[in-house]
């Protein structure tokens, strides 16, 4: 068992805790101060001295690539697109995914022990995404939830990648048509699969890949990641959502600031960014790290993302301690980089938070991760040290 002693230990969880202890095998077994630690408890075969430093919960990103358009390479490791075909929701992360991918150890080395991966935005419906550690040499043995959602995308990357192609779809029309084209398709293929399962005397549906990959949807098991920057796109998903009764999160949501009424009234959880990047596309035009205080003091559940590889994920607490230089309260964006964005991605009971039970991944940093002169001094995942300085 491993001990992390003599930290202030930054449960996430409504204790901080100075001058604490927390022991780990795989899964956390005590979180408490060192007054309340019985050692003998427990059978300690490694310790790490946190004296002066923070442990908080291992890092969460809860909207990137990493492991699809990989570091340093071109056509050959750009996984992340199926763009031949507009419609792909059976295509799944974890066949794209390269442990390898330097991005990797470039997460572990800034106390990001969790990424929530999968498609890009060229397609209307892109495929799915998965939630898992960033320590492994196989992605199997490293996912946490799979498939952790379904990706739709609106605006301007499917009209731009499809309009080149000269095939639908060319307009935001055309996107949210294809979506719902094919909602309406696996909602039927789920009460023929339904009614088939209630009663073997009748016919059984032909096996059709991409609804069956929807029914998760549908059946509101996952949600799904709508890319919306612009503000009609950003309403768009909402009212897509309604009609199919299906549960999302807000992607991205540059406008956020411009629809904030309906966003407070529709409370939607929000992965905000990337902020720490050039407004590349006219899509961004908006962008500002004021969104982050904005929405968040508005009390929606904002989860802070890098979307690597837009910004690099070794700098998710950089994009964090921007946020807070632009008036995002500190303990709101500690915890949108840990258990708001745990929450967000319905990966909460595992991580997240320090606390018995769940998984042990866990940071030491010199300081909060939300100011700008923090640094990792060690990372652990699965209760393993995967990093130390």
């Amino acid at each position: 068992m491993l001990e992390i002693i003599n930290g202030t230990i930054v449960t996430m969880a409504g204790r901080t805790i100075e001058n604490g202890v927390v022991v780990c095998d795989e899964k956390i077994q005590f979180a408490g101060t060192v007054e309340e630690y019985d050692r003998s408890r427990f059978n300690i075969t490694e310790t790490l001295d946190a004296s002066g430093k923070f442990v908080t919960p291992g890092l969460i990103d809860a909207h990137c690539h990493v492991g699809m358009f990989e570091d340093s390479l071109g056509a050959e490791g750009d996984d992340g697109n199926e763009d031949s075909d507009p419609i792909t929701p059976h295509l799944r992360a974890i066949d794209g995914i390269n442990p390898f991918d330097r991005a990797f150890t470039g997460a572990r080395a800034a106390g990001v022990t969790t990424v929530v991966t999968g498609p890009g935005s060229a397609n209307p419906i892109g495929g799915q995404f998965v939630a898992m550690k960033t320590a492994g040499v196989c992605v199997d043995d490293m996912i946490i939830k799979e498939p952790a959602a379904m990706k739709f995308a609106l605006g301007e990357n499917p009209k731009t990648v499809y309009t080149d192609k000269e095939q639908t779809p060319v307009t935001r029309m055309g996107t949210a048509a294809l979506i719902r084209e094919n909602l309406y398709k696996a909602r039927d293929y789920m009460t023929s699969v339904d009614a088939y399962n209630e009663d073997n005397e009748r016919d059984k549906p032909d096996y059709d890949m991409k609804c069956e990959a929807l029914l998760p949807v549908l059946r509101r098991e996952i949600p799904v990641k709508i890319h919306a920057h612009r503000a009609d796109d950003i309403c768009t998903a909402i009212r897509i959502a309604k009609e199919f009764d299906i549960r999302i999160t807000l992607e991205h949501c540059t406008d956020g600031e411009a629809v904030l009424e309906i966003l407070k009234r529709e409370n939607l959880p929000v992965m905000l960014g990337p902020t720490l990047t050039d407004r590349s596309k006219p899509e961004l035009k908006s962008m500002s790290f004021s969104a982050y205080k904005t929405l968040s003091d508005a009390g929606l559940s904002v989860a802070i993302i890098t979307d690597h590889p837009e910004t690099p994920i070794e700098n998710l607490t950089l994009c964090a301690a921007v946020a807070v230089k632009n008036g995002m309260d500190k303990d709101k964006a500690m915890r949108a980089i840990t258990i708001a964005a745990a929450q967000n991605c319905g990966i909460s009971d595992r991580v997240g938070s320090i606390e018995n039970g769940k998984d042990a991944d866990m940071a030491v940093f010199t300081h909060m991760p939300v100011e700008f002169d923090a640094r990792v001094e060690a990372t652990v995942i699965n209760g393993e040290i995967v990093y130390n300085i």
